[in-house]
């Protein structure tokens, strides 16, 4: 059909049965049977030819299909363009949402990189606690939800990517004797904690109730960065990710309580449980990549 309408168009332009076989690099038959069949798939006349003076009339619904081949060869036209590119250079908008640990300390990075080889591809990036983020994620508000806390297992994919270690932070002026009581000790303090819904919260829940600790007190904050903050001015102490300590105990502004046993966790990311897009399982393979490297 596509063939069929670039021979009417290329005739309707050069007023010629033979210019347009010329034009096209088809024979004068070859376009006869092409208005035949357009003729017959339309149900209409569409061109009236004179044998006297050898001219040829487009009926007027040859004028109306002449309009609409056009605009329908342009759209397949750019449609055909927009499908190379996405082969040869993916392009479209990716709505992530992670959570705290995972949006402060590795999506940047992850996205540093990931844009370099595929510049086309843009970001929406929403950066919150994990039930928030799970919950836009059902909604389907986003297209990946990377997680650090427990959801349920339902009707989506499910995978984890990157091993993450806890680790108890006390301020770096803290005074421990290694020989007393450590649970009596983490009894007597002050903790920092994250608001209800978040992963990093969740896992300092486990590890007080895992180990019987019962806090003097409990302060909730609602970022990372306020709690290690909070820590560094003596409010108390916390179980946080190293990742978000790291820069801070090169600098002795924190130290680690060490313990007997690694407290390790698992990072996550979701995606909806059905065909995925080109550039979904683009990220996907860097997420793969980013967790093979740093494993």
């Amino acid at each position: 059909m596509i063939d069929e309408l670039k021979t009417f168009i290329a005739i309707v332009e050069k007023k010629s049965f033979t210019k347009a076989a010329k034009f096209i690099n088809i024979s004068q038959p070859s376009v006869s049977l092409h208005v035949l069949n357009l003729e017959k798939y339309f149900n209409t006349r569409l061109i009236e030819r004179s044998n006297k003076q050898k001219n040829i009339f487009i009926t007027r619904t040859g004028k109306i299909l002449y309009k609409r081949a056009k605009q329908l060869l342009l759209i397949l036209d750019e449609t055909k363009n927009e499908l190379n590119d996405y082969s040869n250079s993916p392009s479209g908008t990716l709505k992530i949402g992670a959570s705290m640990t995972i949006g402060e300390f590795i999506l940047p990075s992850l996205l540093g990189e990931f844009t370099k080889n595929f510049p086309n591809i843009k970001f929406e990036i929403v950066i919150e606690n994990t039930k928030n983020i799970y919950d836009k994620f059902r909604n389907r508000i986003i297209d990946i939800a990377l997680i650090e806390g427990t959801v349920p297992k339902q009707d989506y994919i499910l995978k984890n990517f990157y091993e993450d270690t806890m680790v108890i932070v006390v301020p770096n002026s803290f005074k421990y004797e290694k020989n007393s009581s450590l649970k009596k000790f983490l009894s007597n303090q002050t903790w920092i904690h994250r608001e209800d819904g978040s992963g990093t919260g969740e896992n300092l829940n486990i590890f007080l109730n895992h180990n019987s600790i019962c806090p003097k007190n409990i302060i909730i904050f609602g970022s990372n960065y306020a709690i290690k903050e909070a820590v560094k001015n003596n409010l108390g102490i916390t179980f946080i990710s190293s990742l978000v300590i790291e820069p801070d105990i090169k600098n002795n502004e924190l130290k680690i309580i060490p313990t007997r046993i690694k407290y390790k966790r698992y990072f996550s990311y979701l995606v909806h449980n059905e065909s995925m897009s080109k550039i979904i399982e683009l990220f996907l393979e860097k997420l793969q990549e980013y967790s093979n490297i740093n494993q």
